[in-house]
């Protein structure tokens, strides 16, 4: 029993002990080896440290100088006195936008729009890479792809204008149509219930190609060995498809997903811009193009900001809530 206690003794001693203390001189020594590790780390990678450069300097200069001027978002701004000078007004700003009658108004198009895009573009990439995987002539393939990447490389300009070509009420191909088959002219450029349909299908068929091509890097790194044996158990060419080929996409899927998530309250302020006109205002008019209104037309510089920066932190809740989401139910998250 004694000896049990002086070993007990002895074990909590040696657990208090402290860690020997090491010398000037070795510290020295072991803070030279780590600076001489990372020295040659970056010798053997400087080359491709240098093509960061560019990089950085962009983020540098188009993305953390500019916060600068997020301030005036708190100011009454005035250009001739600057940012420094300005009177500030504290979250006056904020809360002339949040008391304002187009508020929810705004809201409730861009998020709907928002949400509408997201439901309808987010699956498309998917289904069009599905297709692409199970075509089996090379040639075809290519051919395909082709012509689903090609509207992606039309500028937003010529996409609305092209709408404008097929969709104007008064000559376009669509309507024209319609009138020789007996039916009434529709203004589907002007109606304030078809902008969104307009807005959003336009932008499937521009970018879903494009948009496949990551999902089908992500199919092509599955395993060949996995359909092969699937074809032995005797899997049909859907159930390859679902048991198979979606689950391993389903992680590019889940990050995809939560980066658009982050995007949903920045509609793409280009396209909403040249669609809209007098008549569709009303289900058209969202948080970028009053941003635009309210700073550029009407020189309220404080107020747009604020509405920006309002615009930025929705995003960034979302964006951290939806990756917090998807880490705890499949794993899979940006961070």
């Amino acid at each position: 029993m004694v000896k049990m206690l002086n070993g007990a003794v002895g074990f909590f001693k040696k657990q208090k002990d402290p860690k020997p203390i090491m010398s000037r001189e070795e510290k020295r020594a072991v803070n030279a080896l780590k600076r001489r590790r990372i020295r040659t780390k970056l010798n053997q990678s400087k080359g491709l440290y240098v093509f960061l450069i560019p990089a950085i300097l962009y983020f540098l200069v188009f993305c953390y100088l500019p916060m600068y001027g997020v301030q005036i978002a708190f100011k009454y701004y005035s250009p001739i006195e600057g940012i420094w000078g300005s009177q500030w007004t504290g979250m006056k700003n904020l809360n002339r936008f949040f008391d304002s009658y187009y508020f929810w108004r705004l809201i409730r198009n861009t998020v709907g729009l928002s949400l509408y895009n997201l439901i309808v573009s987010f699956p498309f990439p998917i289904l069009l890479a599905l297709i692409f995987n199970e075509v089996q002539s090379p040639k075809m393939k290519k051919v395909v792809q082709t012509i689903s990447y090609a509207p992606h490389f039309i500028s937003v300009v010529v996409l609305v204008g092209i709408l404008n070509l097929f969709f104007n009420q008064g000559n376009g191909l669509i309507n024209v149509l319609l009138a020789k088959m007996g039916f009434e002219k529709f203004g589907f450029l002007t109606s304030a219930a078809a902008f969104p349909s307009m807005y959003v299908w336009s932008g499937v068929w521009q970018n879903a190609g494009w948009n496949s091509i990551i999902y089908i890097a992500a199919l092509a790194s599955i395993d060949p060995q996995l359909h092969e044996a699937a074809q032995i158990d005797g899997a049909s060419r859907l159930q390859r498809i679902l048991h198979i080929n979606l689950p391993g996409i389903l992680p590019t899927a889940i990050i995809m997903f939560i980066l658009d998530i982050g995007q949903v309250m920045n509609m793409g302020f280009e396209k909403v811009f040249l669609m809209q006109n007098a008549q569709n205002t009303e289900t058209s008019q969202v948080i970028s193009t009053f941003v635009y209104e309210a700073g550029l037309i009407n020189s309220d510089y404080g107020f747009s900001t604020a509405i920006g920066l309002f615009n930025n932190v929705i995003n960034i809740i979302l964006l951290l809530v939806v990756n917090k989401l998807a880490k705890k139910i499949s794993g899979t998250s940006l961070f």
